[in-house]
């Protein structure tokens, strides 16, 4: 049996994997479910000061008293996660990325998206201190999936995220550890991926080192709502 601690991606608290963790329960597995400073029931400790690091530090405290440990994260928490995967490799049997990859050594989540989006985020969030989350709505693509249900529970319990975590970066080591890792794929084919790999494209460099597995989960950017059953089975 496995000791798993699961990240929420951006502008979500740890009552975004309740069904992954009902499931990894009920199969014998223990598990930790984090809520990063700033968000869901914590959102009253947001400040100009959470970031990255803060965020890494929240990780860590879930791993406390655990030997060995599945460390999953989802979407934008890849820059924290990847933080302590290459810092503490360990404390860890594998890493999965649902959904998202880790990003090169200083590159922040804002540097991944279009000028545009860029662009909006800095206006929305001015001189404040946090990115109010997206319009949730259903459809396809990102989105693919999302029933009126889950549709309104997102949208009801969706808080801002700390802009330091969208604009905080951390610097990898010249040697990744060889720790597990495992991609979760659901909004882009494995086929893909790989092409990618393949191409020399540098964001996709570290997925062609040997410790990395893919596997296909299709449905939108969310399957902890979209599939959940599924996303336990896989982990």
């Amino acid at each position: 049996m496995a000791n798993y601690v699961l990240v929420p991606g951006f502008w979500l608290g740890a009552w975004a994997w309740d069904e992954v963790a009902q499931e990894l329960r009920a199969a014998g597995h223990q598990v930790r479910a984090v809520t990063l400073t700033g968000l869901a029931e914590r959102a009253g400790e947001l400040s100009p000061e959470v970031g990255v690091e803060t965020h890494v530090l929240d990780i860590l405290a879930a791993m406390d008293g655990w030997e060995e440990v599945v460390l999953v994260g989802h979407s934008g928490a890849n820059v924290p996660v990847t933080a302590v995967a290459d810092r503490h490799p360990e404390r860890l049997s594998r890493v999965v990325y649902v959904d998202t990859a880790p990003l090169p050594s200083g590159v922040a989540v804002i540097d991944f998206n279009d000028e545009a989006t860029q662009k909006a985020w800095r206006a929305q969030v001015g001189d404040g201190c946090a990115l109010d989350p997206p319009a949730f709505e259903e459809g396809e693509g990102m989105f693919a999936g999302l029933t009126q249900e889950y549709w309104a529970q997102i949208s009801a319990k969706a808080t801002a995220e700390p802009w330091g975590a969208v604009t905080q970066s951390v610097q990898r080591p010249g040697r990744i550890p060889a720790t597990p890792k495992t991609m979760v794929a659901s909004t882009m084919p494995v086929a893909v991926i790989r092409e990618l790999i393949a191409s020399g494209n540098p964001a996709f460099a570290e997925l062609g080192t040997p410790q990395w597995t893919f596997v296909e989960l299709p449905t939108g950017h969310w399957p902890m709502f979209t599939r959940p059953a599924d996303l336990a089975a896989l982990l």
